[in-house]
């Protein structure tokens, strides 16, 4: 029997709901309430519902960042809004307006069709609009929070919509105040500012040589994009045909002294130095060195293509991926002293 779907006007509620479909490792999870939001405006509404003042509430993208674990017993909120628009255009910088339920990668490929440059590196990132300052998402050199002009956030304390800017959004690697306080704001529309000339990013994760290869001397953002879909397409396992949220660990940062005593002893771990006394490692390299890239266990393995991503081979639970994530770092720890975070939300 299919759970009742309720429409509230600009948004649905469905009890005891699914989650199977809403998250990319597939796990067959379930909401005790799903609240599916088509109007922003709704939210004061919807949040005043006693479900959502009393009771828990978690926010949901497109599910390629996040890992049940077990049922949810609160309301899972889902942004179904749609919008793009420019706001202005000024000294060769652009203002874009997204609202939070596009997807991130249909966005990007319409910034380079209208002939910005800036998002090339972020290209085939799963996931929506909203999710992204949330995780301050990242990937061949380029983060999301450089290009970000401000978030609009329903405040649940308040009742209110605010709008932070670049500054109060405190981006840090994988990490930003809406991360920090995911029981305060809900992520509404994004306003970015992307110019129309910038200096591509090329010096990270074979990127020149893909270029190379691709006969490119004098790269354009699109060609950029295009090396990206080459690299991640190679690297990557595709969601849509094994069950996986990306990158399931981050690259973690330890103290310099730290990651050069460690390269000592293994000179083929990538380091990259930063410039607060911290270097960061290269997690896919730790996991593979320990032995894990390609395990399986039951229908819960690694992948055999890229040792950071967790895959689903069937009908893992959240659970038995949960243990095997601990497995990794467990092994990661006790063979380097090195302790490994995800890079998901874990329910």
């Amino acid at each position: 029997m299919r759970p009742e779907r309720v429409d509230m006007g600009g948004y649905a509620l469905t009890e005891d709901a699914p989650l199977a479909g809403r998250n990319t490792l597939r796990v067959a999870a379930r909401a005790a309430l799903l609240a599916e939001v088509r109007d922003d405006a709704a939210l004061p509404g919807l949040f005043a519902q006693p479900a959502l003042r009393d009771g828990q509430v978690f926010v949901l993208g497109e599910g390629s960042n996040v890992l049940f674990t077990r049922d949810y017993p609160g309301t899972v909120v889902h942004l179904a809004t749609r919008g793009v628009e420019v706001l202005q255009e000024r000294d060769g910088v652009a203002r874009v307006r997204v609202a939070a339920g596009e997807r991130w990668d249909d966005f990007v490929r319409w910034s380079l069709g209208q002939g910005f440059a800036g998002l090339e590196n972020l290209i085939l990132i799963p996931g929506t609009v909203g999710a992204a300052p949330i995780q301050n998402i990242g990937a061949y050199g380029v983060e999301v929070g450089e290009f970000v002009h401000a978030v609009e956030a329903f405040d649940r304390r308040t009742g209110a919509t605010e709008r932070l800017d670049r500054a109060a959004c405190a981006f840090a690697y994988r990490d930003s105040v809406f991360k920090r306080e995911p029981q305060r704001w809900v992520v509404i529309a994004v306003e970015f500012d992307l110019p129309h000339a910038h200096a591509p990013r090329l010096d990270y994760a074979g990127v020149r040589e893909e270029l190379a290869a691709m006969g490119v001397d004098k790269p354009a953002p699109y060609h950029v994009a295009e090396a990206v879909v080459r690299l991640r397409t190679r690297k990557l396992p595709d969601p849509a045909v094994i069950a996986n949220a990306g990158s399931f660990f981050k690259n973690p940062r330890v103290p310099a002294a730290q990651a050069a005593a460690l390269q000592r002893e293994h000179p083929a771990l990538p380091v990259w130095p930063g410039s607060d006394g911290m270097a960061k490692l290269s997690a896919a390299w730790l996991i593979e060195a320990s032995g894990f890239k390609g395990l399986r266990e039951g229908d819960a393995g690694i992948s055999n293509r890229h040792a950071l991503v967790l895959v689903n081979h069937g009908r893992a639970s959240g659970a038995e991926l949960w243990a095997l994530a601990g497995r990794v770092r467990e092994g990661v720890r006790a063979r380097f002293g090195v302790i490994l975070e995800p890079e998901p939300v874990i329910v």
